[in-house]
């Protein structure tokens, strides 16, 4: 436990002090989302090139891991959903993003550097084979429901998800990064060390940047649907997906820890993002990112510590 406190303290740390920079106002919010911008446009896909170009490729397929983990995305997702339908009387819009909300973790920003720091480069190939697939099904799913909960039967909102996805530099880095290892295509020195110096600012510059977006969000009221998303985002969500990796399906350990680890993280920006694209429950995805961030770094070190997860 010690040994894990460890390595949360300062991931943490760097978040708490993204949002003393911001709620301080040391920086004016131009810049934090100017931070944002970098770590989402350059720093984040640079650290995901690397990673895979350099990687290796699974021997095995990894389908039993793609299945526990969004196994138990669908299971939260629908019990989040119906639960705000009955205790809070939401709208249809409303249930999905109280889904989305406790069902979609933060696997870019806070992800990617808790994963690096915990488990290293044996968590390197499982935490980008999670992330491959990670933002287009959750935001296909998303749009899907959209589409349901406000009629529509077109599917202008999935092809424009779609279109989103196309240009996305995470998922184009994923593409390129994948390219260039499947085809041993050799790189230019001088990109190598481009990609390195950004790969190597990802970690820090990325949490700094999450603690400033927590500070822009904030809570906004609605504290009931709010908990309730919390409870399933940082302990339903760990659980359910522990029982599915650990005991039901099959897979490398360091897989099983690296899926329940996902699972435990809080919210991500995308709930908020997604809230403002369809105009409806930006106040709990919101309160979602606030309250689970804050509330992780407690349920974060317990979930680490209950799979044995072994520092680097």
């Amino acid at each position: 436990m010690n040994q894990i406190l460890t390595l949360v303290a300062p991931v943490f740390g760097l978040i708490g002090l993204g949002w003393f920079v911001a709620r301080t106002r040391l920086l004016p919010e131009s810049t934090a989302i100017g931070v944002s911008d970098f770590v989402a446009t350059l720093a984040i896909p640079a650290l995901i090139f690397r990673t895979l170009s350099e990687g290796s490729v699974p021997e095995a397929s990894p389908w039993s891991y793609w299945a526990a983990y969004f196994l138990g995305v669908a299971i939260v997702w629908l019990l989040a959903m119906a639960l705000a339908r009955r205790l809070f009387e939401a709208s249809g819009t409303e249930t999905v993003i109280c889904g989305f909300s406790a069902a979609q973790s933060n696997t870019v920003q806070l992800g990617v550097p808790l994963i690096v720091m915990v488990f290293g480069e044996p968590g390197a190939l499982p935490m980008f084979l999670l992330i491959a697939v990670h933002l287009p099904i959750i935001m296909l799913a998303a749009a899907i429901m959209f589409s349901r909960a406000n009629g529509e039967g077109r599917g202008f909102g999935i092809v424009a998800t779609l279109r989103a996805l196309a240009t996305n530099p995470i998922i184009i880095a994923i593409v390129l990064g994948g390219i260039v290892r499947i085809a041993h295509i050799p790189l230019p020195g001088l990109v190598v060390d481009i990609v390195g110096q950004l790969a190597v600012a990802a970690a820090p510059v990325t949490l700094v940047a999450m603690g400033m977006a927590v500070a822009r969000y904030g809570l906004r009221g609605n504290l009931g649907p709010t908990t309730v998303m919390t409870v399933f985002k940082l302990v339903v969500h760990p659980f359910v997906t522990w029982i599915l990796a650990f005991h039901v399906f099959a897979m490398p350990p360091v897989f099983a820890a690296v899926a329940v680890t996902f699972a435990a993280l809080p919210t991500g920006i995308n709930a908020y993002l997604v809230a403002i694209r369809y105009r409806s429950g930006e106040a709990l995805a919101s309160n979602a990112i606030s309250l689970t961030t804050l509330v992780s770094v407690v349920t974060i070190t317990f979930w680490l510590w209950f799979i044995g997860a072994a520092p680097v």
